[in-house]
C-alpha cells in the first residue's frame, strides 16, 4: 500500500473533524494527519499519496492557513504523487461557489506533475454548477456539514474507496 499523507486546514474545526473521518476510511494513522497552519511543505515530500482538505470560504475562496502553504506546494516538482481532494462547503447557501476551495487547490497543482484521483459524479448533490465539477465530475469529496450531514457516511466511504482503487 502506498503511503498516504492528509493535510489540511481548518477554522472552525469541521475540515479538522473531516480530516480524521478520512484518514479512518482510508486507513492512515492519526501521525500522517497535518494541519498546513504548522505544517512545512517540505513533509510532502514523505508521502506517495496527497490527500488535501479544505472548507471554502466567503465567495469560493480558500482556508485562510492554504494560501502560503498552497503557493510553496505549487512550486514543487509532485511528479509521481497522486493527489486527492476532500472539502466543506455550504451547497444551500453558496450554490454557486458550493466547495470551491478544492478547485483552487487542483487549479494550482495542475501544473505540478501530480496525478489527481478521487474524481466522482456529483449524484445526489443539490449543486453542481460551482468550479468544483470539472468534466461533469466533481475533482473531490464536497461534504457539506450543515445540509447534508446525513449523505457524508455514504460520500465519504464512496470516495474513500475509489481513491484507494485508483492508487493501488
Amino acid at each position: 500500500m502506498k503511503k498516504y499523507g492528509i493535510f489540511y486546514g481548518s477554522t472552525t474545526g469541521t475540515t479538522e473533524e473531516l480530516a480524521a473521518r478520512v484518514a479512518d476510511a482510508l486507513g492512515v494513522t492519526a501521525d500522517d494527519v497535518y494541519d498546513v497552519s504548522n505544517t512545512p511543505v517540505e513533509k510532502t515530500a514523505e508521502y506517495e499519496v496527497l490527500v488535501l482538505g479544505s472548507s471554502t470560504w466567503g465567495c469560493g475562496e480558500l482556508q485562510d492557513d492554504w494560501y502560503d502553504f498552497l503557493k510553496a506546494l505549487s512550486a514543487e516538482n509532485l511528479s509521481g504523487k497522486s493527489v486527492a481532494l476532500f472539502g466543506c462547503g455550504d451547497a444551500e447557501s453558496y450554490p454557486d461557489t458550493f466547495c470551491d476551495a478544492l478547485a483552487l487547490i487542483y487549479d494550482a497543482l495542475s501544473s505540478s506533475g501530480c496525478r489527481f484521483v478521487g474524481a466522482y459524479s456529483p449524484e445526489g448533490y443539490a449543486e453542481t454548477g460551482s468550479a468544483l465539477c470539472k468534466e461533469g465530475k466533481f475533482v473531490g469529496l464536497a461534504v457539506d456539514e450543515v445540509n447534508e450531514a446525513d449523505r457524508t457516511e455514504a460520500r465519504l466511504a464512496s470516495w474513500a474507496n475509489l481513491v484507494k482503487q485508483q492508487t493501488a
